[in-house]
């Protein structure tokens, strides 16, 4: 089963942007730009910051997130609208090959291109502010960042696929994904919102918390809702019935 994973996340990473030979200037031109933006504009601004603190850690974060999930909604929307769909379900590969296989091309895609802007942001600070001495993550942020990046791809490739299912569309699936994103933000806007006095209560708590405590935290968290989510798209993920929409 292995092998089919592989092969079906093969298939999937030579179809996402970046890779296909249709509007390649445009594809090529979008990847610069990010590059340019998470791997030299952002550190270059930041300075030793961008690695001395947790500052990278929301970009790096939001990155994979915004580019796997309105990518992989396409992975069976996408599918269904080329007329391929069939043929691949009506292929030998099992439900668990082709649906961990599209997971998995998301995960691939989302970490690499965010593992290449981090490759890029410590040689552009190392440029700015090396100063002859070799600037680089603390182990703890470093294994944290990886931490971060493959739990946040795993997350939104999920749940890419999972809006991607059902939509009869690929913009469907794209308004489907933008209206679950919003909901997952929903924590952040409650906790902008909270009163100042609770704010100064919680925030000490925060700083006195050590981040490996928060890591961990976090981490927990993330992987649970990935299970979650992982659990939901088995139990949705219906061959046939797949087949006869």
């Amino acid at each position: 089963m292995i092998n089919d994973i592989l092969t079906v996340a093969m298939k999937e990473i030579k179809e996402l942007p970046y890779l296909r030979k249709d509007n390649s200037r445009t594809n090529l031109f979008t990847l610069i730009v990010l590059l340019s933006v998470f791997g030299i504009l952002l550190p270059w601004h930041a300075g030793k910051e961008w690695v001395q603190s947790l500052l990278s850690m929301l970009p790096c974060a939001w990155l994979p997130f915004m580019m796997v999930g309105t990518t992989m909604a396409d992975s069976f929307a996408g599918e269904r609208e080329r007329h391929t769909l069939e043929t691949l379900l009506a292929s030998r590969l099992s439900d668990r090959a082709i649906l961990f296989g599209k997971i998995l091309a998301g995960i691939l895609y989302g970490a690499g291109i965010t593992f290449l802007c981090i490759i890029l942001s410590l040689v552009t600070v190392n440029l700015v502010d090396g100063q002859g001495g070799l600037l680089l993550f603390p182990i703890p942020i470093a294994l944290g960042l990886v931490i971060l990046v493959l739990l946040v791809s795993t997350l939104a490739s999920v749940l890419g696929v999972l809006v991607s299912l059902r939509a009869a569309s690929v913009r469907q699936a794209l308004q489907t994904f933008t209206i679950a994103n919003a909901v997952l933000l929903i924590p952040v806007l409650v906790i902008s919102l909270l009163h100042p006095a609770l704010l100064a209560t919680i925030t000490p708590f925060i700083l006195k918390t050590s981040f490996i405590s928060l890591a961990i935290g976090a981490g927990v968290g993330l992987t649970l809702l990935d299970v979650i989510l992982i659990l939901a798209t088995l139990a949705r993920f219906k061959r046939a019935k797949l087949i006869l929409d």
